[in-house]
């Protein structure tokens, strides 16, 4: 099996320095299972229904000892031609564009169609190298199936099957002949990007608050909820920190997830939160906190990941209601589990409140990140158990006798005391709230282990 940093999210160095590979084609040419192929990982959703992929994906790969950066776009459709459509044609344009070298892929099972054609017209105008190839092609004679093509006026033709890997070691010998030799980037040594996963409810502004960060359409954005499929990695850095925005696919409820694609994007969703180390649980102003939003919270929480609640399309809530002092009110009152979480009020649409986002940020991020010194622990847990003693439990008390560190992002802390199986649910919430409240652990969970000890010392 391959090493993660094959398949990693691209750094902001790597963005600067490796070459890029870009891979169009029409909608259900099989781009994204090349894409999975190349990387090695389930990053992009496949399946069946053309049009799934909308927004680029970006990752490293690596090839023969050659890194590079990979993008799977979505299909170039001349024939939709919806304002969405119209959205996906220009990300993947735009793509080609940047990209140094590109790998224009054929349906083989479907035959060459008017789309096939535009593509490789478009193609020919940037006037860079593409290698052409022929997809689904999975028998002995791949070769012939890729010879219709040969009617597009091309050089030369690929025969490869993506699913299974057939003639894809070809293909990409002709790739990277064509890269440029540019510098490869070695994993840095110093702590990684901030992982800050956009999630919450679907059509809600995720997308918009993405692009509204980046200052440039990364992700499109469509009134129609579910046009985010993928989770999406943009790396940026914002005053010297490096940050990595993972734009997801809207988790619904359960009994409204039908179709095996929305299946799909709430699975990615919650694999986002696995790779975010921050959430930005991102809310409907002009609805309000709703209870699917405290289910994303509770998502991220029991996942160990801090959270920022965004309260979006704040300039859309009519002026008798643009009360942020009552919607704090609201939300402590609902939702007691989020009363320490820090919250932001803003526009993803015209970037007013965007000034407070990050300051935010930081301070969940120090907190999730925070080492506590044990003497300092001890000195709360000691205050705290004298001005409230656990309660009895068949006669006997639990004694604490000292507590220690022991993770960070999230904070665990382990308490050893003499019956760790009598300490109550709720003395064991009083003494996470007095630790949240002595070390400023707002915004982050925080983990409390006990295990036994007879007595102190010993």
């Amino acid at each position: 099996m391959p090493s993660k940093e094959l398949y990693a999210t691209p750094s902001d160095a790597e963005l600067r320095s490796l070459p890029v590979v870009a891979i169009v084609g029409a909608p259900n040419a099989g781009k994204s299972t090349l894409f999975n192929r190349l990387v090695r990982a389930q990053r992009a959703i496949v399946d069946s229904q053309p049009g799934v992929t909308r927004d680029r994906n970006i990752a490293t790969a690596q090839w023969g000892g050659k890194k590079f950066l990979l993008i799977d776009t979505g299909g170039l459709d001349e024939q939709e031609r919806s304002s969405l459509a119209a959205a996906v044609r220009t990300q993947s344009l735009q793509a080609a564009a940047e990209a140094d070298v590109v790998i224009a892929l054929f349906d083989g099972r479907a035959g060459v169609t008017p789309t096939d054609r535009d593509v490789v017209q478009h193609l020919r105008q940037l006037h860079k190298p593409v290698v052409y190839a022929v997809n689904k092609l999975d028998t002995a004679t791949r070769e012939d199936g890729a010879a219709e093509f040969f009617d597009l006026g091309l050089p030369a033709l690929v025969a490869v099957s993506a699913a299974h890997g057939l003639g894809v070691g070809e293909m990409m010998d002709q790739v990277l002949g064509q890269l440029p030799d540019k510098a490869l980037v070695e994993p840095r040594p110093e702590a990684g990007p901030i992982k800050l996963a956009i999630v919450g409810r679907p059509n809600v502004g995720k997308s918009s608050l993405l692009n509204r960060i980046l200052g440039f359409e990364r992700a499109i954005v469509d009134n129609t909820p579910g046009t985010t499929r993928d989770a999406i990695d943009t790396p940026f850095e914002r005053e010297g920190q490096d940050y990595v925005l993972v734009d997801t696919a809207g988790i619904r409820r359960r009994p409204r997830v039908q179709e095996q694609v929305e299946r799909a994007s709430v699975a990615r969703a919650l694999h986002a939160l696995d790779r975010g180390e921050i959430a930005l649980l991102v809310i409907d102003a002009v609805e309000g906190m709703a209870d699917q939003d405290a289910r994303i919270a509770g998502y991220a929480w029991e996942r160990g990941r801090a959270l920022v609640l965004v309260f979006n399309k704040w300039d859309a809530v009519p002026r008798p209601q643009r009360n942020r002092a009552r919607v704090m009110e609201e939300l402590q009152f609902k939702y007691k589990t989020l009363a320490d979480v820090p919250v932001v009020f803003l526009s993803a649409c015209t970037g007013s409140g965007l000034e407070d986002l990050f300051p935010s940020v930081k301070r969940v991020v120090e907190a999730h990140r925070r080492e506590i010194r044990t003497v300092h622990l001890n000195q709360v847990l000691g205050d705290a158990t004298r001005a409230q003693a656990p309660p009895s439990v068949q006669t006997k008390r639990p004694k604490f006798f000292y507590a220690t560190q022991t993770g960070t992002a999230p904070p665990v802390f382990t308490i050893f005391c003499n019956f760790p199986e009598l300490v109550p649910t709720s003395y064991q919430r009083y003494l996470g709230n007095t630790f949240r409240s002595a070390f400023d652990l707002q915004g982050t969970p925080l983990r409390l282990h006990f295990r036994r000890r007879d007595r102190a010392g010993s």
